[in-house]
């Protein structure tokens, strides 16, 4: 996790497939990219894709891996493989993975927690990790699904837990959902996509400027920012 305090919310470009767009995204600037580990996914990695994909990556943007209630033989294998610096969870991993994980290995763990189904936004007493990830949970697959959801109903936890917000999230809506729910860092995926798992590099560009426009927004509230990845 990086020390230097951010002027917005931190960006997190999730779903990437091919190397050469991971680079650009960071290039663009975004602080970490989402590896999919989740066969069911149109975005799934494999282990060899998620370390050609990682080599290609500058020090400080972080490579972040998405698990759905993996077993502890495969997060071991991702982790080394993808040089994974953080782990995210967003199945219904017991609090007890969490913590197995953050003693094991040199990682931040996020787990994702949910509006509209378990692990519910009042878990988050339950599990020993830095920060949050914070969506609705509608959809067919784990993950926002593109779909939009109020995000100012995550407000009130993301004054008491350092969150990324995510689900349905564009160049287009990035400022509204921001300003609605104040969190530390955002997460796109579909948004910001030409197809499943390719990402338009221009879409990409004009949320990462959309997100940096909220730094005026932060000073003006009196809202501390932290960095999550």
């Amino acid at each position: 996790m990086d020390d230097t305090k951010p002027t917005a919310p931190q960006i997190k470009v999730c779903g990437l497939t091919v190397p050469e767009e991971a680079a650009a995204c960071a290039a663009l600037g975004a602080d970490a990219v989402g590896l999919v580990f989740f066969p069911p996914s149109p975005r799934h990695v494999t282990l060899a894709q998620a370390a050609r994909i990682t080599a290609l990556l500058p020090e400080r943007v972080r490579a972040a891996g998405v698990f759905v209630d993996p077993d502890r033989g495969f997060l071991a294998e991702a982790i080394r493989a993808g040089r994974l610096r953080v782990v995210q969870l967003h199945g219904q991993e017991p609090p007890e993975l969490a913590a197995w994980i953050q003693d094991r290995y040199a990682v931040t763990v996020l787990k994702a927690l949910f509006m509209t189904k378990k692990p519910a936004l009042t878990a988050a007493v339950d599990y020993p990790v830095p920060a949050f990830l914070v969506e609705c949970g509608q959809g067919p697959l784990p993950g926002g699904n593109a779909l939009q959801w109020d995000w100012g109903a995550a407000a009130d936890f993301a004054r008491r837990h350092p969150t990324v917000l995510a689900g349905g999230l564009d160049a287009d809506n990035v400022a509204q959902a921001i300003a609605a729910a104040m969190p530390q860092a955002v997460d796109a995926s579909s948004g910001l996509e030409a197809a499943p798992g390719r990402k338009d590099l221009k879409k990409v560009e004009r949320f990462v400027a959309a997100v940096r426009g909220t730094a005026a927004l932060y000073r003006e509230r009196a809202r501390k920012l932290n960095p999550v990845f």
